[in-house]
């Protein structure tokens, strides 16, 4: 199988996750605009980034997320901002949550997850620091 058919798989597989997400939100009163920002977030996680260098299932995805935040974001996604990390990384803690919750992936991978989100943070601002000031086009 080709790699975009095996993409378009995971992607439609993804959705179930994130139509599960969407209702797991909901059941928490969280707002229409939040899940909304949640769930962009979360599907450019799971659609774009995990099936953009290989194809890797949600299931994997934890282990991805600090290269995620710390490269790939900021460099793909014009909009980043340290808000915008702060804020994804929020979704991405959001919806493995809700897999935890829903016995999809480990509680312990999430909890650990969570930790290298936490710690990571100021690495994830000084690297986009570092991509925005620096003066060299070799990213592109």
């Amino acid at each position: 199988m080709d790699y975009e058919l095996k993409a378009e798989k995971n992607s439609k597989r993804n959705e179930k996750f994130l139509n599960e997400f969407a209702g797991w939100m909901e059941d928490k009163n969280l707002s229409e605009r939040t899940i909304k920002t949640h769930l962009n977030n979360a599907s450019l996680y799971l659609n774009n980034y995990l099936n953009y260098y290989d194809i890797i299932k949600m299931e994997d995805g934890m282990d991805h997320v600090y290269s995620f935040l710390d490269d790939w974001f900021i460099r793909k996604c014009l909009w980043s901002s340290k808000y915008y990390i702060k804020e994804t990384a929020s979704s991405i803690k959001k919806f493995y949550q809700c897999m935890s919750e829903l016995g999809k992936v480990s509680a312990d991978d999430y909890k650990q997850m969570c930790r290298i989100i936490k710690d990571s943070m100021d690495d994830f601002y000084a690297s986009f620091d570092e991509y925005m000031n620096d003066d060299e086009d070799y990213y592109w």
